[in-house]
């Protein structure tokens, strides 16, 4: 099971990337086509597209440590910590990963990085303050499940892809709206004018869809992961009611995390916003993470 999780997410890696560079270089053909600049904007975009790609896959766990304002701690500022996780290292097998620091009193943690053998452990140090030894043993192993499946891989480089593809969709948007000359000047004199419109028309549509299809890929990908990432770190602690209690602990706690945002919360342990009205289709939707309710019950079904 653990060995085709590791395949699959390789494989959707990849796929994502290639998925990333065609919709980016379709994106740069409507729009070059609205705007009357042609074939000139797609190379712009495949430009963009391999750019983006390169910096998602080699230092998209950089980004996301900036991002979180996360700084690396060595062995003497917390001997415990780094003591837990070389225990877990060897019960996984597992090389060491270097260990980082958010100072931030609301409760979590994340793994990142495009192997194990570049893995980051980020842990907050409220979650050091408010778990017990066991509990935090639980977060760990869980982080260091989805290391070993090559989770961080593909959920590190959704940040940056999605970003990209925000911002560029936001980027089109502002330009259509407010710069109408560029239109007129790129239909007007054409006998294609009607096709000219439809291609904004399409173009519009895309761009203000892209962002919220992206989002509900990356949401989709992390719930997914968190279910198998409990499992497997119930079964590395061989303890799953420390990992439960864990969860009740961080739900409890309301403070948000204030370095997180809505980027980078689908890396963290538990949903770092701590958004309330979760309730509903939509909703659920565009979750991060699935419902503690439903981890917890799934880990104490496996203490049974």
């Amino acid at each position: 099971m653990m060995y085709r999780q590791i395949d699959s997410n390789k494989r959707r890696t990849w796929l994502l990337m290639l998925v990333f560079l065609v919709f980016i270089t379709l994106l740069g053909l409507l729009i070059g086509s609205a705007s009357g600049l042609g074939y000139k904007l797609v190379w712009v975009a495949v430009v963009i597209a391999f750019a983006m790609n390169f910096i998602a896959y080699y230092f998209s766990d950089t980004v996301a440590l900036v991002v979180s304002g996360a700084r690396e701690i060595d062995r003497l500022e917390n001997q415990e910590l780094y003591r837990l996780v070389e225990n877990l290292c060897i019960s996984t097998g597992l090389p060491m990963p270097r260990i980082y620091l958010i100072q931030d009193s609301a409760p979590n943690a994340f793994a990142a990085g495009r192997d194990p053998q570049h893995a980051v452990v980020c842990v907050t140090s409220g979650i050091l303050e408010k778990l017990e030894k066991p509990e935090l043993e639980g977060v760990l192993a869980h982080e260091m499940s989805h290391i070993r499946d090559y989770d961080i891989r593909l959920m590190t480089i959704v940040v940056v892809l999605v970003g990209v593809v925000a911002l560029m969709s936001d980027l089109f948007l502002r330009w259509t709206f407010y710069s109408p000359r560029g239109y007129r000047r790129s239909t007007s004199g054409s006998g294609s004018g009607q096709l000219q419109i439809i291609i904004l028309v399409v173009a519009i549509v895309l761009a203000a869809l892209s962002p919220i299809i992206a989002k509900i890929i990356q949401f989709s990908i992390s719930r997914k992961r968190e279910f198998l990432a409990d499992a497997e770190g119930a079964l590395i602690t061989r303890y799953p009611d420390g990992l439960a209690r864990a969860l009740e602990k961080i739900s409890a706690d309301q403070e948000p995390l204030e370095v997180a945002n809505k980027a980078t919360a689908h890396l963290y342990f538990a949903n770092p916003l701590k958004g309330k009205g979760q309730e509903g289709f939509l909703a659920r939707m565009f979750m991060t993470h699935p419902p503690v309710e439903e981890r917890i019950a799934a880990l104490r079904a496996m203490a049974i």
